[in-house]
């Protein structure tokens, strides 16, 4: 770990930074030998596991860290989300895989832009898109020395771009979408500070409202940024797992799977998604190497 200039450890007991971190619900997070570096609302963090404790440092005046303690979700007692899942033959390998995973609680704007490029894409590409728009419209904040530098560019700064511009970030058609979400975010015409306070079901369709969010997108919001358990976002993977692991021999629509997810999962059903996904995941990578 980069020797930083303000640091900190607190404790962080079945909790598995490496899944989390790399479980495809945040993007812009990198591995420099046995610790993560990245750019967290504006200030640049790396961490480090070891057994049950978290080691964490920034360059800047971190405050009381509670930032990334929410930011992390390392308070949160995971014994009653896992419990909460269902216990069939398929979820259990999941859990044993996987245990220890967290959600993030993401900043709304960051995951939005970050997911509205995640349209058939692959994680490694995202990463690609998302760290060319940083290095391109973020403010440098990150150390000489580190991987990465570059805060998340805000709506305003993305809204005075042009999609030529946003092309060249390797974005393809999902130029326009970044574009325009940014800037009716800008405007305020979407306030995503408000959607926490909303049903999952009213600020799904606020969401929806935004250039280039569709159901997945929008729940992914849902799921990463304001942690409403409700979402289960539904891509090739998740939709490929729950074919596999529950409908083996049946082929059902995307609107029973959607039905099935809503019933089956229960009051954790997000979290029981981002497990499914980096399991799913996880197989998939080991069958192509």
């Amino acid at each position: 770990m980069l020797l930083a200039r303000h640091q900190t450890e607190f404790a962080a007991p079945d909790y598995d930074l490496a899944a989390t971190l790399d479980s495809g619900q945040a993007f812009r997070w990198i591995r420099v030998g046995e610790s993560w570096e990245s750019v967290i609302s504006g200030r640049w963090v790396t961490l480090r596991q070891e057994g049950e404790t978290l080691h964490a440092g920034s360059n800047r005046s971190p405050g009381d860290w509670e930032w990334l303690r929410a930011y992390l979700r390392c308070n949160e007692d995971l014994g009653p989300i896992v419990d909460s899942f269902p216990a069939d033959e398929a979820f259990v390998r999941a859990l044993d895989a996987c245990r220890g995973l967290r959600l993030l609680r993401q900043e709304p704007w960051e995951c939005l832009a970050s997911f509205i490029c995640s349209s058939s894409k692959q994680i490694v590409q995202i990463r690609q898109i998302v760290s060319a728009m940083c290095a391109r419209y973020g403010s440098v904040v990150g150390p000489a020395d580190a991987v990465i530098h570059h805060s998340f560019p805000a709506p305003e700064v993305l809204a005075a771009t042009s999609e030529s511009e946003l092309r060249e970030c390797k974005m393809g058609y999902r130029a326009p979408y970044v574009l325009g979400s940014a800037r009716m975010v800008a405007a305020g015409e979407i306030k995503l500070s408000g959607l926490g306070g909303l049903s999952c079901e009213e600020a799904r369709k606020e969401l929806m409202r935004l250039p280039g969010v569709g159901r997945k997108v929008a729940d992914c919001v849902l799921l990463f940024a304001f942690g409403f358990q409700e979402a289960f976002p539904i891509d090739v993977w998740i939709d490929r797992g729950l074919r596999e692991l529950y409908f083996p021999r049946r082929k059902p629509t995307r609107q029973r799977l959607a039905n099935f997810t809503k019933s089956y999962f229960g009051p954790y059903a997000g979290y029981a998604q981002q497990y499914l996904f980096h399991y799913v995941r996880a197989i998939r990578t080991r069958e192509n190497q």
